[in-house]
């Protein structure tokens, strides 16, 4: 069966729109990828302003979550010529990207099984000049989100000193993640460098409930602060995404004052209500500008070198 959608200036053909991918958490039917479709025709407004321009990495289920997963970057040449493509450059050669820049490749992407979409840090016309900075706030205990809600809470509180916005939003999936907005004048090994810092002091105050160990034997019970998605072609899930898993939860941007609403957790929010919290414009306090660091470094480290 085909269903024929159309979304903006194009029309998309959705095959077999009656396939369940996602299955529900209670004795529901589950989530179609024609419930998916209906998402992104309804999420559009939401989801591209953080899509347009940013190449992408697509997370597709073609059998829905208990089959296979397909990690896609290369864009297929099948795809509709209408379809934004950018090439980049990689060790050997070059991958040519997705780029999301319309409601027709969102329904496009529903109708491929690409549950999740996953974004660079950077915008196709400066690949090396990230545009945002993120903190993956990654608990030892996934059930257990005191120690998410404590770790954004003080690295809020550093970023707030050293004068850099930041807004946080679930994941769908076991933390947080912390957006930084900036300016475009430094490379990754530079913003990289600086989040790991910022990690590191952290870490430096409190040992005992954080870690940047890279490797999960050496984390313990302690939280991660993770800053290695800071570099070149690296990937970091998009706002209002949804996730696969049971229930379709979704990546949901939140204002400071929901962290400590004790109904808050990495899958707060679905397909089902996620777009509520979306109409509360979330991240309209963090500004459409980002900021450059050589100000925020030189308080950084004035705070490193501050006695503890």
């Amino acid at each position: 069966m085909v269903r024929t959608v159309r979304a903006g200036r194009h029309t998309v053909e959705v095959h077999r729109p009656g396939k369940v991918l996602l299955p529900d958490l209670g004795n529901g039917e589950g989530y179609t990828k024609a419930d998916l479709v209906a998402y992104h025709e309804a999420a559009a407004e939401f989801m591209l302003p953080h899509l347009r321009g940013r190449p992408l990495m697509l997370e597709r289920y073609p059998d829905g979550l208990d089959g296979p997963r397909f990690m896609q970057k290369n864009t297929p040449d099948h795809y509709p010529d209408w379809v934004t493509r950018v090439d980049l450059p990689k060790e050997g050669g070059t991958v040519r990207h997705l780029v999301c820049d319309d409601p027709a490749t969102l329904v496009l992407l529903a109708d491929q099984a690409c549950l999740t979409l996953h974004r660079w840090l950077s915008r196709a016309d400066r690949p090396d000049r990230p545009d945002l900075m993120v903190f993956d706030l990654d608990p030892s205990d996934a059930d257990d989100f005191a120690p998410v809600r404590e770790a954004a809470h003080r690295l809020r509180e550093v970023l707030d000193r050293l004068e850099l916005p930041c807004a946080p939003m679930t994941t769908g999936s076991r933390g947080l993640h912390v957006v930084v907005p900036l300016a475009r004048r430094h490379g990754f090994d530079e913003v990289r460098a600086f989040a790991r810092d910022v990690a590191e002091l952290l870490v430096s105050e409190h040992p005992d409930r954080l870690t940047v160990a890279a490797r999960k034997k050496d984390r313990g019970d302690r939280l991660y602060l993770d800053v290695q998605r800071n570099a070149y072609a690296q990937t970091v899930v998009a706002p209002y995404t949804v996730r696969a898993r049971p229930g379709a939860p979704v990546a949901t941007p939140f204002a400071w004052e929901q962290l400590d609403d004790p109904d808050l957790g990495p899958r707060r929010w679905s397909v089902a209500d996620a777009l509520d919290q979306a109409r509360t414009r979330p991240w309209s306090e963090l500004g459409g500008r980002g900021r450059a660091l050589g100000p925020a470094r030189r308080g950084l480290d004035r705070l490193r070198a501050s006695p503890a």
